[in-house]
């Protein structure tokens, strides 16, 4: 036999709201995104590599440069091949 289920606990009410959630918190001022500065440092950067002379390149090599040491590879191997 098959009876109807019924619920004995009342439903649940939703708490009432308190007066911290309903302020509004102050929105941030907008900033620029950070794309537009990394994309400025970055295009400076091209500019300052592609200007420095040979004796600045060998300087930071010197001082542990990584992109300084792979052009300087690259400029050797470059060498190699065209002599």
């Amino acid at each position: 036999m098959i009876s109807p289920v019924s619920s004995s606990t009342p439903h649940a009410q939703p708490a009432p709201k308190t007066q911290a959630a309903s302020q509004k918190a102050p929105q941030p001022k907008a900033q620029p995104a950070a794309t537009d500065i990394v994309k400025l440092n970055s295009a400076r950067a091209v500019v300052q590599e592609a200007t420095e002379t040979s004796v600045q390149t060998a300087r930071e090599a010197a001082s542990g440069d990584i992109q300084a040491r792979n052009l300087q590879a690259r400029q050797a191997a470059a060498k190699a091949q065209t002599k």
